[in-house]
């Protein structure tokens, strides 16, 4: 939270995320899964991102806890999705974080929660099945 430089750096980053998730058409299909208007969206993003990079637990205070999967299952999120939000996320991270090492670092975490998202497409199951 500290590294990246707190609530200032994570809502330029989340305001960009979304700024070019509007303006690609490439993202059409991660796009179409949000709201026409993103305000909720960021502010959500932002309070998640918040606690997710060490700072502030504000999606926990207002929301409870965050249980992504549950809460993006009603959504169709294949591969495409997927792939369309990291590549918002890698330009937004490219543009609003100097650090290389720490956005290289923070961008391999997002591969990771954007797979955990996915609900469609191959071994989507993987998750539960271990848990079984």
């Amino acid at each position: 939270y500290q590294r990246i430089g707190g609530d200032a750096a994570i809502r330029k980053l989340v305001d960009r995320f979304y700024e070019l998730m509007d303006e690609l058409p490439e993202t059409y299909a991660a796009r179409k899964i949000h709201p026409a208007d993103l305000s909720e969206s960021g502010n959500k993003f932002f309070d998640f991102l918040s606690g997710w990079l060490g700072g502030p637990q504000r999606f926990i205070e207002k929301h409870g806890h965050p249980m992504l999967r549950r809460r993006h299952m009603p959504y169709a999120i294949g591969p495409e999705e997927r792939d369309q939000w990291l590549l918002c996320m890698k330009m937004a991270l490219e543009e609003t974080v100097a650090d290389v090492d720490l956005r290289d670092s923070l961008y391999a975490q997002f591969v990771q929660l954007g797979e955990h998202m996915r609900n469609r497409g191959e071994n989507t199951h993987a998750c539960e099945s271990e848990a079984a």
